[in-house]
């Protein structure tokens, strides 16, 4: 597996999500749920329309259990996240246990390839260099939480690292300070 890095850059997230609104609202609900959430793409695609729905109002919170760690995971949902849902699921009917992010080919979970996919072209439509993949939403959820204040212990929390400095390293902030060393000592 390659390593791949956040998106770093708010304007490019903005962006993203305009050009992704434009295409296909499951993409762009895709994508800000993921960027809001940290959630790994596994549970992301993983997501049901009962996850998300209560009696045809979106819910307040997402509850669900990790696959990669089976620990319960219960967290808030974004105003921009609700937003994302409510405009993607009128465009389309649906059942309470069927996919939220649904194929357009087979009707089931959208594939973690096709996911992929989506991520990398509208990167490169944007002009990101940087090696962009599915983890790269949990890492720019990781990243900017962190540009943002956050403590680095309570990141390492929401993802279930073993210490802060495997958080920083995922989230690309060692390389950060590393690249700055070289960058700014300029002798």
């Amino acid at each position: 597996m390659e390593f791949v890095q956040p998106i770093r850059d708010l304007k490019k997230i903005e962006t993203i999500k305009k050009l992704l609104k434009q295409q296909n609202l499951r993409d762009y609900c895709l994508f800000v749920i993921g960027i809001n959430s940290g959630l790994r793409i596994s549970d992301l695609l993983k997501l049901t329309v009962s996850d998300v729905i209560d009696s045809n109002k979106i819910k307040d919170r997402i509850k669900l259990r990790e696959k990669k760690t089976n620990k319960f995971k219960d967290f808030p949902l974004s105003d921009k996240s609700k937003l994302a849902l409510k405009e993607y699921l009128k465009t389309r009917d649906y059942k309470e246990n069927e996919p939220l992010f649904i194929s357009r080919k087979n009707k089931g979970f959208l594939l973690r390839q096709q996911a992929y996919k989506i991520l990398n072209n509208v990167a490169k439509e944007v002009g990101i260099k940087d090696k962009i993949g599915t983890h790269t939403l949990r890492k720019t959820f990781g990243y900017h939480a962190y540009k943002n204040g956050y403590d680095i212990a309570i990141i390492q929390k929401l993802f279930n690292h073993s210490s802060t400095s495997v958080t920083l390293r995922y989230i690309g902030i060692t390389q950060d300070n590393l690249d700055n060393v070289y960058l700014s000592l300029n002798l």
